[in-house]
């Protein structure tokens, strides 16, 4: 009788306690990857391009071993005149959470071609998924050759959008503060196929969400979304302002999280099928975050 009312009282306990729920996880903090980079030639399709790749590392640092497994990748565009190290966050963010991300140093200067630039950025995924089959290299088994993002700021988020309107490989897309661009990324946008994001700031004095991102949200066919961080500046998407910037209400840092916990859990959901990140995108807790204002259709 003793054992009998032991093994029922033991029953009872497993019946009663709570299901343990994991936390959902938070895209805006960094994932659980050490980052590492590597400066790099990328070479593909007779181009040439100087870039810094960041990605997970088996510890951080400069020319790390990757981490075990395969990653998507993202080509990153940086800003009219702006200096690649002020997205460093950003690449290292990305990579913290399962990314190999590519950012092109050239058309840095003052005349620069943003349709060039739209190929710098493909020939840099080019260039990531040869590295998975070439020998030696540091990438080899490493890359997620078919999950290929584009992702920039200013400039480099409009010269991103033509840049995934070229290559049909891209599967998604996710802009800070997307520029109009020459040729159009407004009518790039309306002939893209792949899912496209658009982060702007409600405060942007540089490229003001109306005149910019609206109209390639507005252009591009479904998927499609427009999220704006309210109070966030044109160049609170940098880690540091200079010559010529705005500010917004927000504090840089502040903006810069909002940015990337959406961006990422973009990038997550489309590129890594991580089954968390879709409440991020199209969930509840995207409609109502209380830092960006919501507009898409899935």
């Amino acid at each position: 009788m003793r054992v009998l009312a032991m093994t029922l009282a033991l029953v009872a306990s497993v019946v009663a306690a709570p299901t343990a729920l994991a936390a959902p996880p938070d895209y805006g903090l960094p994932g659980s990857y050490p980052v590492a980079y590597s400066d790099v030639t990328a070479v593909a399709g007779g181009r040439s391009v100087p870039a810094r790749v960041h990605y997970p590392a088996t510890a951080a640092g400069a020319n790390q071993p990757v981490a075990a497994g395969r990653f998507p990748a993202i080509a990153f565009g940086h800003g009219f005149f702006q200096a690649t190290s002020k997205y460093t966050s950003t690449g290292n963010h990305l990579a913290s959470w399962g990314f190999v991300v590519v950012v092109p140093t050239t058309q840095g200067g003052l005349s620069p071609s943003h349709s060039a630039f739209a190929d710098d950025l493909n020939t840099g995924l080019t260039w990531l998924v040869a590295q998975d089959t070439t020998s030696g290299s540091r990438f080899r088994d490493h890359i997620s050759t078919a999950a290929l993002g584009v992702s920039g700021h200013s400039m480099g988020g409009g010269a991103a959008v033509l840049a995934a309107a070229r290559n049909p490989k891209v599967r998604a897309v996710s802009t800070y503060a997307a520029a109009e661009t020459t040729p159009s990324a407004k009518a790039a946008a309306a002939t893209l196929a792949a899912p496209a994001q658009f982060l702007a700031g409600s405060q942007d004095t540089i490229t003001p969400v109306a005149d910019h991102q609206r109209p390639m949200f507005a252009a591009k066919p479904p998927s499609r979304q427009l999220r704006t961080i309210t109070g966030g500046s044109h160049c609170g998407f940098m880690d540091s302002s200079g010559l010529f910037c705005d500010n917004g209400s927000i504090t840089r840092a502040a903006q810069l999280t909002a940015a990337k916990r959406v961006m990422t859990s973009w990038f997550r959901h489309y590129l890594a099928q991580d089954p968390s990140a879709r409440d991020f995108v199209w969930g509840q807790p995207a409609r109502t975050d209380a830092a960006v204002v919501f507009e898409g259709t899935e």
